[in-house]
């Protein structure tokens, strides 16, 4: 159940960037509302996974994913292009991610 809540806490931690975003600095309502809403989710979801999870790991996959999805998002729907360097760094954090989950026995399984 912890990776489930950590998953939904990831997708609330994204959904709340990208309004960060559309926000325009805080000038608009909606895309301000929505962001504040889903950060107050995400954190109050990632707590709940602190329970279980340590800190250290827990946060590095929901900051992990979350840079990776922002990444994505910001191709397709703002139109940001990533160079070189930044699609390795970007290749790097998910083999981190996945070095973390499938090798270290700080993560439970």
């Amino acid at each position: 159940m912890h990776w489930f809540l950590l998953a939904i806490a990831i997708v609330f931690e994204t959904i709340g960037t990208t309004a960060l975003k559309a926000s325009d600095g805080f000038a608009r309502f909606w895309p301000t509302t929505i962001s504040i809403a889903t950060y107050i989710v995400s954190f109050y979801l990632l707590s709940l996974v602190l329970r279980v999870i340590p800190v250290g790991i827990a946060y590095a996959i929901w900051s992990g994913f979350g840079i990776f999805l922002i990444a994505v998002i910001g191709f397709f729907v703002f139109n940001q292009r990533l160079d070189g360097p930044a699609l390795l760094g970007l290749a790097l954090i998910i083999a981190g991610i996945l070095v973390i989950n499938l090798f270290s026995a700080a993560a439970p399984h």
